[in-house]
C-alpha cells in the first residue's frame, strides 16, 4: 500500500537500519541479525506477542508484496507469531483500522513488525529496508491511514513519482515474489535468533 517510515524517535536511535538489494547474497543473514538485535532490544525478555502485519492486496501486482510475504512467514513461523495479511486474508486500506483494533484488544503489548511495498528512484528498485519504528501505509498514494509497527520492512518494487496506481499494476510479479521470499527469510531468521537469545537470558537469570 506504499508505506513511508515515520521520523526516528529517541528510543529508536542507535538501533540498526539496513538497506540492501534483494539479490545481495549477504542480505538474509545481515538483515536477520539486525532484526534480531532490534527485537531483543525492544523485548529483551521475549514476552511480548510477536505480530506480523503485512499490508497490501493481491489485486495489484506491486502491492502484493505484503500478502505474499505474510503467507510465506505464516508457513515458516507456524505458531510462533501472529500473522495478519496473507494472500487469503489481506490487510489493506479498507480493513486496516479494524485489524489493528483486533490486535490491540486481543494481544497485550504486542511487538508489531509491519511490511509494505513502496515506490522509489530507479536505482533503488529491488532494495529492501529494515528499520525500527512504524511506517505510514498509503502515504505514497495520498491515503490517510494510521501508523503501523514497532519495526518495519519495506520493499521498493517500482519507480515512483507519477501515476502510482498504474505503476503498481504494471510491476513485475517475479521481482515482487523474489523480494517477498527474502523478506520472509529475514523475518524467520531474526525472530528465531531473538527468541533463542531471550530463552538463554532467562536461563541464566
Amino acid at each position: 500500500m506504499l508505506g513511508m517510515p515515520l521520523k526516528t524517535t529517541s528510543r529508536e536511535e542507535g538501533l540498526p537500519r539496513v538497506k540492501m538489494h534483494h539479490d545481495d547474497p549477504t542480505l538474509v543473514p545481515r538483515m536477520a541479525q539486525a532484526l534480531s538485535e532490534i527485537i531483543s532490544t525492544l523485548d529483551p525478555e521475549g514476552v511480548r506477542p510477536l505480530v506480523i502485519v503485512a499490508i497490501g492486496t493481491d489485486r495489484s501486482t506491486g502491492d502484493a508484496l505484503g500478502p505474499l510475504t505474510g503467507s510465506r512467514v505464516k508457513e515458516l513461523l507456524d505458531h510462533r507469531a501472529f500473522v495478519y495479511g496473507t494472500l487469503e486474508e489481506p490487510v489493506h486500506a479498507g480493513n486496516l483500522n479494524e485489524e489493528l483494533e483486533a490486535i490491540r484488544t486481543t494481544l497485550p503489548n504486542p511487538l508489531i513488525i509491519a511490511i509494505d511495498a513502496c515506490l522509489g528512484q530507479a536505482q533503488s528498485v529491488g532494495h529492501i529496508t529494515l528499520a525500527p519504528g512504524p511506517l505510514i501505509p498509503g502515504a505514497g498514494v495520498n491515503k490517510q491511514l494510521p501508523a503501523v509497527g514497532d519495526i518495519h520492512l519495506t520493499g521498493i518494487v517500482n519507480v515512483g513519482g507519477y501515476m502510482e496506481y498504474y505503476v503498481l499494476q504494471n510491476t513485475r510479479l517475479s521481482l515482487v515474489n523474489r523480494m517477498a521470499e527474502k523478506i520472509a527469510a529475514c523475518i524467520y531468521g531474526g525472530i528465531q535468533s531473538a527468541r533463542s537469545l531471550a530463552e538463554v537470558a532467562g536461563m541464566v537469570q
